[in-house]
């Protein structure tokens, strides 16, 4: 979930930090960092964060087209 309470603090989604790549962020407080890095300064910013992916829904292979239906 993108805005729970308890966020494991990360450079990679600061709102201090600039991703360049190559699991690197640039910090305006503290230059080049780790995306696993973190500080006292960090500030959440949910827009960068990357929610999980989700999950698959299983389906059953004999649907019908009246399974659909209103009538």
């Amino acid at each position: 979930m993108l805005f729970r309470r308890n966020i494991q603090p990360s450079c990679s989604y600061c709102e201090l930090g600039t991703g360049i790549g190559f699991g690197e962020v640039v910090c305006k407080k503290r230059g080049i960092m780790s995306t696993e890095g973190s500080c006292d300064a960090f500030r959440y910013e949910p827009t960068k964060r990357e929610p999980e992916f989700a999950r698959s829904i299983k389906t059953t292979t004999n649907v019908k087209a009246e399974d659909f239906s209103l009538v």
